[in-house]
């Protein structure tokens, strides 16, 4: 019998471990993958969508993992029964696996109170009226704030970058707040400096090394101290773990593995993206996980190759309104080995998450409309 692996979660993570296992050992497994959601949504480009810039595009699971040599089953994870190498999912079934990979996911909380929240699609249209305020003059000033916390900050430096590049009647005061120490630090020195350069040249304030608390009749508390006074705050939310049971977690609900993405505790269970708890939440880098994960089980099921760990990589495409930049950090034992930040692409496809897989596949299916 082909060796089961049952994959939780239709995200990026999820399609990257299930194309990767199909190219790694395409007669050897069997996968199934499970998801809520019967849709992929490629979400990077939702900062684009209150200039009109760009859309997120929106994917049919079952096409996706029919391409991938999977199935699809139209549920979420709730738990594992480790004993019984049985995943357990919300709608009361259950599947036996030789391997699990749980790749479902964080949930999405609003993380500064009295902020208005930038998650996803569902904001869009409240960051456009934003803008239609600032263009008749009613919003004069708004923060950016990037909350403490498991975050992907980018986001954020996007939609501060692209509001000041638009054309206005009405230039409004732009001020971004973030508890790094430097602007985009997680990206390296390189990405600092060119990220600072353009907040400088867009005449874009930027408090670094604090703590956003709270907002309270137009003003922003600081920790340990200090206000930030705007008409308008925009943040972004925090990501919090998931609660499996059976499943260990460490402080914020997320999954502890180790280098290959094995679950500390668990037999044949393994983790990637979002929920696991690495520090950086970024797509790009759970694909990098995921790709660990599924050479561990292409190995276990037979195939004739020798797994690598997970050593990150961080690729990123900062969207500006002038054109993007291409940021990466290469990162080992927490250490940074190099850090570049150009207007020219050095990865092939330059798309918003650099995925050995997904990437390649999703060019295919949109035509590049995701540069």
């Amino acid at each position: 019998m082909p060796f089961r692996v049952v994959i939780a979660g239709g995200g990026v993570a999820g399609i990257e471990a299930a194309l990767a296992l199909r190219a790694l050992a395409p007669d050897l497994v069997s996968v199934e993958v499970a998801s809520p959601e019967p849709t992929f949504a490629y979400r990077p480009l939702v900062v684009s969508e209150p200039f009109g810039r760009g859309h997120v595009h929106v994917l049919d699971l079952h096409e996706i993992t029919a391409d991938a040599g999977a199935t699809l089953r139209i549920a979420g994870l709730s738990g594992v029964d480790d004993a019984g190498s049985r995943a357990i999912f919300d709608d009361g079934t259950s599947a036996e696996y030789d391997a699990l990979v749980i790749a479902c996911g964080t949930k999405l909380v609003s993380a500064v109170p009295g902020a208005s929240t930038f998650a996803g699609r569902a904001d869009v249209e409240t960051y456009r009226q934003m803008l239609d305020d600032i263009d008749s003059g009613e919003v004069a000033s708004v923060a950016f704030v990037v909350p403490h916390g498991p975050v992907w900050p980018l986001p954020i430096y996007e939609l501060a970058l692209m509001t000041a590049r638009r054309p206005s009647k009405h230039e409004a005061e732009l001020t971004l707040v973030t508890p790094e120490d430097e602007a985009l630090d997680v990206l390296g020195p390189a990405a600092t400096r060119a990220v600072t350069a353009l907040l400088a040249e867009y005449r874009i304030a930027v408090l670094a090394g604090v703590l956003p608390m709270g907002v309270n009749d137009g003003s922003l508390t600081l920790a340990p101290s200090g206000t930030v006074e705007a008409d308008r705050f925009v943040a972004l939310p925090a990501q919090h773990g998931i609660d499996l049971d059976g499943v260990p977690n460490v402080p914020g609900g997320f999954i502890p593995v180790d280098e290959h993405g094995r679950v500390e505790g668990l037999t044949n269970v393994f983790a990637a993206g979002d929920i696991t708890n690495y520090s950086v939440k970024q797509g790009g880098v759970a694909a990098q996980q995921a790709d660990a994960v599924a050479e561990v089980i292409a190995a276990e099921a037979g195939a004739a190759i020798l797994p690598e760990p997970f050593r990150p990589v961080i690729r990123s495409v900062l969207l500006t309104g002038s054109g993007p930049r291409y940021l990466s950090s290469h990162m080992r034992n927490g250490a940074e080995l190099s850090s570049v930040a150009t207007t020219q692409p050095f990865w092939s496809p330059p798309d918003k998450i650099a995925a050995p897989f997904l990437a390649p596949y999703l060019a295919r299916r949109i035509d590049g409309a995701l540069r």
